[in-house]
């Protein structure tokens, strides 16, 4: 479990005001001493994210974020960096202290998590210090349950009182489909086989597959069937060498072109960065957004966002190819802007496109943010894995496994 990708956790963030205990409920939660705890307010300045598990949850992540009640110029950035935690969110904990009510701060960030229909679990901390059973206003928990309309779990962060009972609500409360849906494993039968087609070239790790290709690897197996790997070059020895067709082929999305001539007409064919715009976000929304494409004309404004950082290599997917093609595509010089990391911009009306890379590195709920913002303001958005289907003019093969996306797209052209 400790091993288990960020991006493929549940993501619980915890919100309150300054020196409420929100450290050490982490603390407590995860029974070690891994987030600074003071009693001076606004210890916590950027989101801290531990990594843990809970069962039957299994794998989480547990993110601190700084006070909602800072001040100052730079509270003010700290609240907008606690409130980009949203994003990420599956679950939010509210933490009041016994001995204060529930104000303007809090149902403020209550009414944004409510935007943004996340589940929400409030946590009444500090119970050693104030033994009453009701809050400060003498309500009993019970009322605040029917005012507010989500439970307060009462604990004790300093003695550990009360956190199996939250982590029970935890339990409760948490998404039950927040992972989505399988890589692939849906998509497969019990001894089917698939062929994973992974280029090593120089933006390939150093003695590993990236981690698409292994969480891949890791569903096909979970379903019982066969993998076989190979790079592009080998692909029609390795299909040869098979008794029987594959039921599917899966490549790395630059290889797209090659495999999909070496790859005969009745095998299902997609692409790493495809399956994972499914199972991290909305496949049918970027297909869609491919449509787009081809509407370019110099001058406009494209955002190229990726969720991770990595060393950039001479020939960059993000920073050099796509740009290259899309400016090809329009005839003219396009206006580019990159985002990476945790960065994404709050105001998108000014693009005319999002291209944003396979998401490997985030979570659903991220992804899905992202694709939400850009539809609300009108903004196509595309993935990698769709736009180089598209520019190859093999997207609607690559859809093959996804007959109720594929009626989306209109024919492409020819790759670039």
């Amino acid at each position: 479990m400790e091993k288990t990708p960020r991006g493929m956790r549940l993501h619980i963030a915890i919100f309150g005001r300054r020196n409420v205990g929100k450290s050490s409920l982490i603390n407590a939660l995860t029974n070690q001493d891994i987030a600074l705890v003071s009693e001076v307010p606004g210890t916590t300045t950027d989101p801290v994210y531990k990594s843990m598990e809970i069962l039957p949850i299994g794998p989480v992540v547990i993110i601190d974020t700084g006070g909602i009640d800072d001040v100052g110029v730079l509270g003010e950035l700290r609240i907008q960096k606690t409130l980009q935690v949203l994003r990420k969110t599956d679950l939010a904990l509210l933490v009041v202290e016994q001995g204060q009510t529930v104000g303007t701060f809090e149902q403020e960030i209550i009414d944004r998590i409510r935007q943004q229909k996340i589940p929400l679990v409030g946590v009444l901390n500090k119970t050693d210090l104030y033994p009453s059973e009701t809050t400060a206003r003498g309500e009993t928990l019970v009322q605040w349950h029917g005012k507010f309309g989500f439970t307060f779990v009462p604990v004790s962060a300093a003695t550990g009182s009360g956190i199996s009972e939250l982590k029970q609500e935890i339990i409760r409360a948490a998404p039950k489909d927040w992972i989505g849906p399988t890589i692939i494993g849906d998509l497969i039968d019990p001894g089917d086989v698939v062929v994973m087609v992974i280029p090593i070239d120089s933006a390939a790790p150093k003695g590993r597959i990236i981690l698409p290709q292994v969480q891949t690897l890791r569903d096909i197996l979970d379903h019982d069937a066969l993998s076989i790997s190979t790079k592009e070059g080998d692909l029609k020895k390795a299909l040869d060498s098979l008794v029987e067709k594959p039921k599917l082929v899966v490549t790395d999305s630059q290889a797209f072109h090659k495999v999909a001539a070496d790859t005969p007409s009745d095998i299902l064919l997609t692409s790493f960065s495809i399956l994972f715009a499914r199972y991290k976000g909305d496949l049918a929304s970027l297909v869609a957004g491919a449509a787009s494409i081809d509407r370019l004309k110099p001058g406009d404004k494209i955002l190229i966002s990726e969720t991770c950082t990595h060393h950039r290599v001479e020939d960059d997917i993000g920073t050099v190819k796509i740009p290259r093609w899309l400016q090809e595509r329009a005839g003219g010089e396009l206006e580019f802007q990159w985002s990476s990391g945790t960065g994404f911009p709050d105001d998108l009306q000014s693009y005319q496109l999002v291209v944003h890379c396979g998401s490997c590195m985030s979570n659903r709920r991220e992804m899905l943010f992202r694709i939400m913002e850009a539809q609300k303001v009108g903004v196509p958005i595309v993935n990698y894995g769709v736009i180089i289907a598209h520019f190859c003019g093999i997207l609607p093969r690559a859809l093959s496994p996804f007959p109720e996306i594929r009626h989306l797209l209109k024919e492409t052209t020819t790759c670039v």
